[in-house]
């Protein structure tokens, strides 16, 4: 079977191997889509954390079972799955708090351990999810859409409170998508004015600033001196990172999505004044991708998988995914 790894940053290849042999408890599935993440570009540009190489990426997949021995989910050949690829451990103290996402021993695929940019994969049963009539396409986004929904979860975002996102990539778009699901009003934040424009147009924010121009004294106004109760970020720079407080209430929560590989500073009687709530969101949970696949149809996918290629023109294309002006929100690779 083909599949395409990673062999070191800049460098991908095309192999052959022989397809994988499913375990006891796991499944072998046909992999249709591999979404592209922030991860995945990072790790081939050489400054993703938790990396090492070699490695296959690939962790927003969507798959079609092909071999699966009886299991509590009732799932059978020919089942089309969306695949949870934070393999945790269950017995370390988070899993046995339902904290599966910050397992001890998490391996999550494409980063920790072999992901699935590759024509076959075994995957552990309790991992998969019933699609649900969801397309390929709406499958392979429902995991970057997680991520949303569990920092939103972790957050308590409620109904009718002003959120700032701090960044329109895939997961910022995601995230503030689920946010006005969940009733909250958003403002966006991001230094590319295409990207701020896609929020406004397609996901429906009403307030979207370039952080190049004022943003403080913009949500200041809008929202009548009080600014945000809740700001997330969603780049992982470090200069957002540090700044994000900024534009949060007295009495304000600060969600870390993005992940920097740096230390961070804070001043401290600046958010102690505050008092601020410094909150950290990695992964999502069996709860968040649920909620996700609710509420999907309700997401405008088809304008956010801007580039979509066969997985035999995957390496020549890689390269103009890292470009801005190549206007990508979410790139796909086709299994098929």
């Amino acid at each position: 079977m083909k599949y395409i790894v990673c062999e070191e940053p800049n460098n991908f290849q095309l192999k052959e191997k022989e397809a994988p042999q499913k375990k006891e408890g796991e499944a072998l599935l046909k992999v249709h889509r591999v979404g592209i993440c922030g991860t995945d570009l990072h790790a081939y540009a050489g400054n993703q954390a938790f990396f090492k190489y070699p490695r296959i990426l690939g962790h927003e997949l969507a798959a079609e079972i092909l071999e699966i021995d009886e299991n509590e989910q009732g799932l059978k050949k020919g089942d089309h799955v969306i695949i949870m690829p934070y393999v945790s451990c269950g017995k370390c103290i988070a899993c046995r708090n339902g904290k599966t996402n910050c397992c001890e021993n998490i391996q999550v695929l494409g980063v920790h351990t072999d992901g699935g940019m590759q024509e076959i994969i075994s995957v552990r049963n309790d991992l998969l999810i019933p699609a649900n009539g969801l397309d390929f396409n709406e499958m392979a986004i429902v995991e970057p859409l997680a991520i949303g929904a569990h920092a939103i979860r972790r957050a308590g975002v409620k109904p009718g409170e002003t959120i700032v996102v701090i960044g329109c990539g895939p997961i910022g778009i995601g995230l503030m998508k689920l946010a006005q699901i969940f009733g909250a009003e958003v403002i966006a934040l991001d230094t590319n004015n295409n990207r701020l424009e896609y929020a406004k147009n397609d996901i429906g924010v009403k307030n979207t600033f370039n952080v190049m121009e004022n943003p403080l004294e913009k949500i200041d106004e809008v929202t009548s001196g009080d600014l945000a109760t809740a700001v997330f970020d969603a780049t992982g720079n470090k200069r957002a990172l540090e700044s994000g407080t900024d534009y949060m209430s007295h009495g304000g929560r600060f969600v870390l999505v993005g992940l920097s590989k740096g230390e961070l500073t804070y001043e401290h009687p600046k958010i102690h004044a505050k008092e601020t709530t410094l909150l950290c969101s990695r992964n999502a949970t069996l709860e968040d991708f649920q909620f996700v696949i609710d509420h999907l149809k309700e997401f405008p996918t088809a304008s956010f998988v801007t580039h979509q290629v066969h997985y035999n023109k995957m390496i020549q294309s890689f390269d103009s995914w890292l470009d801005p002006k190549a206007g990508v929100i979410k790139a796909m690779v086709e299994f098929d």
